[in-house]
């Protein structure tokens, strides 16, 4: 099946069988690899995508199913002059990762969470992650990276 969509701003069409998952279509069809391929049963969040401004597991949605859409992957998170995203930023600056593996899915999916829920605390914002899994920390920066990017993202719009 022909998928036509854009992805990071730019069109994109991939030729897949239509049993393809979003998540193979981004890696192998278009060398998007920064959308990870974790656990394959939607429950870690490293394949996190924004479709239309929206979190999802890419792992658990056909590619299919992106026609049409706008597809943000972390590799077009940032500006085209190579700028971080404040999100992007805030995940640098306050340690938010260590092994990297988690990252991409937890940074669109906190860019989400910002832009639904602008006024969340950690709290909420612990709650609000719990799709995305991460193996090396205790969450801790990571809360701290996302209200570092929340306060970011709320002064540059």
């Amino acid at each position: 099946m022909q998928v036509q969509f854009t992805v990071n701003g730019r069109a994109a069409s991939v030729d897949v069988p239509p049993e393809t998952l979003l998540v193979h279509a981004l890696r192998e069809q278009l060398g998007l690899t920064g959308t990870h391929v974790g656990c394959d049963t939607s429950q870690c969040g490293a394949c996190t995508v924004l479709l239309d401004g929206r979190a999802v597991k890419s792992c658990a949605m056909l590619a299919v199913q992106a026609q049409g859409a706008e597809v943000t992957t972390i590799e077009g998170l940032a500006a085209a002059d190579g700028t971080l995203h404040p999100m992007q930023a805030a995940f640098k600056e306050c340690h938010g990762l260590q092994c990297g593996f988690c990252t991409p899915g937890m940074v669109l999916s906190a860019v989400d969470l910002c832009r639904s829920h602008p006024d969340a605390d950690a709290g909420q914002i612990r709650e609000l992650l719990e799709g995305n899994i991460c193996r090396c920390t205790g969450y801790q920066n990571i809360v701290r990276a996302v209200q570092a990017g929340q306060k970011a993202m709320a002064s540059s719009a």
